[in-house]
């Protein structure tokens, strides 16, 4: 009855270099398939361009989507609006501390060896995201994340220790 249930869809910018990228992947593809009418070894590189265009263009479109229910976290990796992926959960008893992404509360954690840092912002300079430092089975990760002042309050009720706001 109390439960606390929000769903947060994040697109994540495209980098020019990646726009770039995806655009000489498409042109070579169809410039080998051309050729490769007359010249078959083209064709055979036409194909496998094709194929490489199937998997790795769909990558390059990528939107998160933040599921949040009481106290749990669970990421998910949208491509091209076609495929999901799970990326991971991520519970608040795990938690060891939350705080917005230029705060002193995260100095002790940003040189750490041995941290894996995932990143499922927008990737946009003004956009407020903040940073989870979790302690998972494999150990310590930072997550950078884009939350709404729902759950933060939520998460401030149920670990107020953990969570920073400034």
């Amino acid at each position: 009855m109390g439960d606390t249930y929000k769903e947060i869809l994040i697109k994540r910018e495209t980098p020019a270099g990646k726009k770039v990228l995806k655009g000489l992947m498409i042109a070579l593809t169809a410039i080998c398939i051309f050729f490769g009418i007359v010249i078959w070894p083209f064709l055979i590189a036409g194909v496998a361009l094709l194929v490489a265009c199937y998997f790795f263009v769909p990558k390059f479109d990528v939107e998160f989507e933040y599921l949040y229910v009481n106290g749990e976290l669970d990421i998910d990796a949208i491509y091209s609006k076609q495929r999901r992926k799970k990326m991971g959960s991520y519970d608040v008893s795990e938690l060891e501390i939350l705080a917005p992404a230029n705060s002193h509360a995260l100095d002790s954690f940003r040189n750490q060896k041995g941290l894996k840092v995932k990143d499922f912002t927008s990737l946009d300079p003004h956009a407020k995201s903040y940073i989870l430092i979790v302690n998972k089975e494999k150990g310590r990760e930072m997550i950078k994340v884009e939350l709404e002042d729902s759950i933060l309050t939520d998460l401030r009720r149920l670990a107020p220790r953990k969570v920073n706001l400034y």
